[in-house]
């Protein structure tokens, strides 16, 4: 079974606001090892990031204004994503931004289209109902090392995602 985890970091909360993509970061697996293969990439947003996004990611605008547009690296991403299921904590959230940037493109698929989706925030509340089930509590319940993480990325929290769900 191929499965990709996967995660963003925005521009700010909301999509519908008009924030963005700004970073995707994407691992394969299948049958549950380690491909070697992943996707990572920053991307221009045409928009400031939100100071309180900052403080999350510490992505800047300045080090994104040398960055390429999402609708440059769109197909090579969908390539990347297409026919899996994606892991994704909190699915909704990336979910409704990368369709958002899709419909920004007009592009006719949707993520839906695309691929499968398994949210792992929904597995952990089932699991641990009435327990916090951050992918930083997660990381702690089940001993992942996550003592290097200063800020969320995307290819960071997809590979401590890998590792919690594994």
């Amino acid at each position: 079974m191929r499965q990709i985890i996967f995660d963003t970091e925005t521009t700010g909360l909301n999509p519908k606001e008009g924030h963005r993509i700004i970073e995707v970061g994407a691992i394969e697996i299948i049958n549950r090892r380690k491909t070697g293969r992943t996707f990572h990439r920053y991307f221009k947003p045409d928009r400031e990031v939100d100071a309180g996004a900052v403080q999350v990611h510490g992505i800047t605008n300045e080090f994104l204004s040398s960055q390429p547009r999402f609708g440059e690296l769109v197909n090579e991403l969908l390539e990347f994503l297409s026919g899996a299921e994606l892991v994704i904590h909190n699915a909704s959230f990336d979910v409704s931004f990368m369709d958002a940037e899709l419909e920004r493109l007009k592009h006719k698929a949707r993520m839906s289209d695309v691929c499968q989706i398994y949210d792992t925030l929904a597995l952990a509340r089932k699991m641990h109902p009435g327990q916090r089930n951050s992918l930083d509590a997660l990381c702690k319940r089940y001993e992942v090392d996550n003592s290097n993480r200063q800020y969320h990325g995307a290819l960071l929290d997809a590979e401590l995602l890998l590792d919690v769900y594994l």
